[in-house]
């Protein structure tokens, strides 16, 4: 096993441990560790940051192939620091001005393509097709993205929702009912967020699990267990240090 591997899992360990004791309560462990990884985290920004822009999108373009038009961009990246000099600070508002202008032209068009178009589209779909040889068809697989029933679905979800949003009529009748088949569509559509959400939050912890399981093998030192009780035995003198104890309050 490689020596570095082998740091490496002791390293990986100690700060998944350190990060669970938040779990009993804040503690100087899970701050250690917390504080370690945003300082890597920034620093391993900063430095990719300068060979990927620095480097290998200014540098290496300009010095070595002589394009010259990124002197364009350069000359607004280097306004945008302006904004640290007071008498200054009014040239970057140039440079934000055509960051957002440009952002807004290209976020724009996507959006409105992704969130309105694209949601046209699946909603005004035909209800029946026309299969050659065999007339109009309805589908019923529930499976594929373009069947009949969820055709139906999306368009009765689109129309209920739309209508609950609409608050120029009263909610009575036959439009509360309406209106209460857009509130479950908007709690499944909420809840399916939710629950991505969730399963990649337990994804990561599984990951961790993972390693730490795999990393109880004495090929790497069994750094899972040495650290597990070194991780119980700091918690237990850390909290019984005078300084932890609450203050009696008097009645």
């Amino acid at each position: 096993m490689p020596f570095e591997l082998i740091i490496g899992a002791w390293v990986a360990v100690g700060l998944t441990l350190f990060i669970f004791t938040f779990l009993y309560q804040d503690n100087p462990l899970f701050k250690l560790a917390e504080n370690l990884y945003v300082g890597v985290s920034v620093g391993y920004t900063i430095v990719k940051t300068y060979d990927t822009v620095l480097v290998q999108l200014i540098w290496k373009p300009i010095v070595e192939n002589g394009e010259w038009a990124l002197l364009i961009p350069v000359a607004i990246g280097l306004l945008m620091l302006t904004r640290y000099v007071p008498k200054a600070a009014w040239l970057s508002r140039y440079a934000f001005a055509f960051i957002v202008g440009v952002g807004s032209g290209l976020a724009i068009p996507r959006t409105i393509s992704s969130f309105i178009l694209k949601q046209i589209e699946d909603t005004v779909r035909p209800l029946l097709t026309l299969v050659p040889g065999e007339g109009v068809t309805f589908t019923w697989n529930l499976l594929n993205p373009t069947s009949s029933l969820n055709t139906i679905i999306i368009l009765v979800g689109v129309c209920s929702v739309l209508f609950y949003f609409f608050f120029s009529v009263e909610h009575t009748g036959p439009g509360k009912v309406v209106a209460r088949t857009g509130i479950l569509f908007l709690m499944i559509a909420f809840g399916a967020a939710f629950g991505y959400t969730v399963m990649a939050r337990m994804s990561l912890l599984i990951g961790r699990m993972t390693d730490l399981i795999e990393y109880t093998d004495p090929s790497y030192g069994r750094p899972s267990l040495w650290l597990l009780a070194v991780t119980i035995i700091l918690l237990v003198v850390m909290s019984r240090r005078p300084g932890n104890k609450q203050p009696k309050t008097e009645e």
